[in-house]
Order: structure tokens, then C-alpha cells, then sequence
């Protein structure tokens, strides 16, 4: 898959993307041991090595790995403030100081900018100083959602797959698609992402609580039991 000399007609490899956690592995955790190996082998084709790291905080609760050891195997890494974090809006790019430097020239010629942000770096600050370590209870409550589930139906999720937040849904065992159950899901209340003909997901954020989730749990159990009843 690694091209890094393609010569004049295909495009070289340059830099290799590792997203953690991967959004459609369910919210998997990229483990410490196979980024050190992607680290190990980028160097020795003079590949830069960059991080997607969105979901990093709940990578990072989950698994105990210090953020620091996982930056220290990148390049360059982008930071999501808005996700688990629960911030309005906001990301943020991490490098060597010229990196960035050259960052923000790009991001000029492409346009981007904001004016009078502070208000908006505050909500930032406030998310990174206090919402880190809340990020367990997004996990246990995946967990829970996941549990609760498999046990109408144990094709849908394997709760052992739940690492962080996102709970991935199989529908394959059901005689509608993620579409559609997303839209009977919709109309009482209850938001699915759809990502696939018979595949969708359910993400517990900070604003979602016990009561959110276990009336979540409840809702969904009952599309899953009529919907079962239908076949």
C-alpha cells in the first residue's frame, strides 16, 4: 500500500493517517504497541506520521496511555475540542513550531479564519480543564447501551467490542434497513447515525445522562422487539 517513490505518473506515499479512536471501528482503541510499529516503519521509508485524533481524550481515558505517549510517535496531530470534550466548536493542530507556522499560511490561502474568537477559545479551555476525566461515564453508558441491546439481539453489538463511546449496530438480522430504523428510532426521540445499508451507530456524549440513557435503552429495546415481531 506504501508507495514512496512512484515516479512522474502515480502519487507517492508521503505521510500515513492514524485515527484513534476509529471512528468506524466502533470507537476502537489503535493500540500502543501497533502506532510504536507504524512509528518504527514510517521512519524507515521517511514517511511523516500524522494523528487524527478527534477522539484521542477518550482514547486516552479508556486505555491509560498518557497523551504524551502518543504524541510523541507523530508528526503532526489534530485535536477535536467538540466531540467528547463538549465543547461548542473547535479543534486543534499540534506540531513543531515551523509546522505550524506554515499551517496557519495554508489555512489563510484556503480561506479559513474566524474573527473575535475568544469567547469560543474559553469554551475550549473549559473543556479541556474539565471534561476529560468525565469521559468514563461516556464509556459505561456505551457499555450499558450496548448491553441492554445485545440481549434482545446478540448479532447487533457485542458489548466486548464497546471500548469507548460509540456503540456500531449490525442490522443484518433485521428485515429493515439502518435507515429505516433509524427513522421509527427518530420519531420517538432517539438519534442513530446511519453509516451503511444495514450498519449504524449510537454515540453517548456530556449530554447524555443516566436518565437519557436508560430511557434510550428502553426506547430502542421496544423498536427492536416490534421490529423482530414483524418478520
Amino acid at each position: 500500500m506504501v508507495k514512496p517513490n512512484s515516479g512522474s505518473y502515480l502519487v507517492s506515499t508521503t505521510a500515513i493517517a492514524v485515527e484513534n479512536t476509529h471512528n468506524f471501528g466502533g470507537g476502537t482503541i489503535q493500540p500502543i504497541e501497533e502506532i510504536r510499529a507504524l512509528h518504527k516503519g514510517a521512519q524507515e521509508l521517511g514517511l511523516y506520521l500524522h494523528l487524527d485524533g478527534a477522539r484521542i481524550f477518550n482514547a486516552h481515558i479508556a486505555s491509560g496511555v498518557a497523551l504524551k505517549e502518543y504524541g510523541k510517535y507523530f508528526d503532526t496531530i489534530s485535536v477535536c475540542l467538540s466531540k467528547g470534550l463538549g465543547a461548542p466548536v473547535g479543534s486543534i493542530a499540534l506540531s513543531t513550531k515551523d509546522r505550524i507556522s506554515k499551517a496557519r499560511v495554508w489555512r489563510k490561502r484556503y480561506g479559513a479564519g474566524m474573527r473575535q474568537v475568544g469567547i469560543l477559545a474559553a469554551a475550549g479551555h473549559f473543556a479541556l480543564d474539565n471534561n476529560q476525566t468525565r469521559l468514563v461515564d461516556d464509556h459505561r453508558r456505551a457499555k450499558y447501551l450496548a448491553t441492554q441491546l445485545n440481549s434482545v439481539l446478540a448479532s447487533l453489538v457485542n458489548p466486548d467490542h464497546v471500548q469507548t463511546n460509540i456503540v456500531g449496530l449490525n442490522f443484518a438480522d433485521l428485515p429493515i434497513s439502518a435507515s429505516e430504523f433509524a427513522q421509527l428510532a427518530k420519531s420517538e426521540g432517539v438519534l442513530v447515525s446511519v453509516l451503511g445499508p444495514k450498519f449504524g451507530r449510537l454515540v453517548t456524549h456530556v449530554d447524555i445522562d443516566d436518565e437519557a440513557m436508560e430511557k434510550s435503552a428502553e426506547i430502542l429495546i421496544k423498536l427492536l422487539q416490534r421490529t423482530l415481531m414483524s418478520k
